[in-house]
């Protein structure tokens, strides 16, 4: 079995996805993701007819996401026709998926070259309405497994933990902190390009979604933002939030204790990689920054939602054959304030290894592109401070996780 090699990493920056208010909105999504891959192909020299496949995490595949953006955006990037696309839903975990997926083809053999990435235009999705449950709508499922909201998981998840709101507003004002200085320090600005209108104009160069200086006294104001959604309807069963609660835990009293300030962002944002085998970056010169280590996919509990990231952590190590100490830094996606900090209570990992530059709290989670541009960023750390390897996992709905871990060469 041959290595897969990733040669680079971009991305966009991460624009507020909100209709009308953002800096991307109005722009299509396949133009977003476009411009990730012509950057990605044109600063490597790629030949582009000889890009085997595109392998692109998206969450919400509808109307201008859907029809395979990954090849529609390949052709509007300029590509070669003969490169092939495919588009991939493991929700929150499908940028992870996308570059697992593409390390896989290289190293069973199947093909060479592969860009690997994800995009998610939340300021576009969310002006569609209401998509529906998440169990689209399957009743007899719902009977087996009811899955409630992320957020209100999120706040049974702490409250079966021991977490408190202090507990998770301090973990949002560190997020925030990290990445101000991240930011600052430029820790970003190998992966990140601008993004243009398609008049040609800049629409955006910096992340747009920090709130830098925010301190605990601020975020203490928040109300929190779940507990509204309790009594409201799922879908047009009339099935609310507060009875599928119910179904999995009777009569559990729980306290409501996230809010923007410790919840990940509604961001838009792309990402891409490039993944070779050895022998066709050896050919045409492409010098590696990393090798795919080891991939693994977790599932649990539907109804818990967010807590697989440390199950996953520990299948991937098992299948590499590592260990938590042979990990220089990991990367937890800030779905929420009490994913990482069970993450870290379960797996009793050093937080100053976790999340350095901040994460999704502080910069947001374009859902299908997260995952992509977390491997990027873990890659660009390893470098900037010498070390070696890094783990990279996400919660997923419907109680999943993938990890992956990846190692500089």
């Amino acid at each position: 079995m041959t290595e897969a090699w990733i040669i680079d990493a971009v991305r966009s920056p991460r624009a507020i996805g909100k209709p009308g208010k953002g800096a991307y909105s109005g722009i299509h999504p396949q133009y977003l993701l476009a411009q990730v891959l012509r950057a990605v192909a044109e600063r490597n020299h790629l030949n582009t007819a000889e890009i085997d496949d595109i392998i692109v995490g998206c969450s919400m595949q509808v109307k201008k996401q859907g029809t395979c953006i990954a090849r529609m955006a390949a052709l509007t990037a300029g590509y070669d026709v003969n490169a092939s696309g495919v588009a991939l839903d493991r929700f929150c975990g499908s940028g992870i998926t996308a570059v697992s997926m593409a390390a896989s083809s290289i190293m069973a053999g199947f093909e060479d070259l592969i860009i690997a990435g994800g995009v998610e235009m939340m300021s576009y999705t969310t002006s569609l309405g209401p998509q529906g449950h998440v169990d689209g709508g399957n009743l007899k499922l719902r009977e087996l497994h009811p899955m409630s909201n992320v957020g209100l998981a999120a706040d049974l998840i702490a409250k079966e933990e021991g977490f408190t709101r202090l507990d998770v507003d301090k973990f949002g004002v560190e997020s925030q902190r990290r990445a101000q200085a991240a930011i600052e320090g430029g820790h970003f600005k190998r992966s990140l390009i601008p993004i243009l209108r398609e008049d040609g104009t800049l629409a955006l160069d910096k992340e747009e979604y920090p709130r830098p200086g925010t301190t605990l006294e601020s975020i203490s104001q928040l109300k929190p933002a779940f507990g509204a959604l309790m009594d409201v309807a799922v879908d047009e069963t009339g099935t609310t939030f507060r009875q599928l609660i119910e179904a999995r835990w009777p009569g559990v009293p729980f306290e409501h204790i996230h809010h923007a300030g410790n919840s990940s962002g509604v961001v838009d944002g792309a990402g891409a990689l490039v993944l070779a085998s050895p022998q066709y970056a050896k050919a045409r010169g492409l010098k590696p920054r990393a090798k795919i280590v080891a991939a693994a996919n977790s599932g649990g509990s539907p109804a818990h939602i967010l807590n697989q990231p440390g199950p996953a952590a520990r299948k991937v190590l098992k299948r590499a054959g590592m260990s938590l100490n042979d990990i220089d830094l990991f990367e937890v996606n800030e779905a929420f304030a009490v994913v990482v900090l069970k993450f870290l209570k379960d797996l009793d990992v050093d937080p100053a290894r976790v999340n350095v530059n901040g994460g999704a709290i502080a910069l947001g989670h374009p859902i299908g592109a997260t995952g992509s541009l977390l491997i990027g960023t873990a890659l660009d750390e390893l470098e900037r401070i010498g070390k070696s390897t890094a783990m990279i996992t996400m919660c997923a709905a419907g109680g999943m996780a993938p990890a992956v871990i990846v190692e500089r060469i």
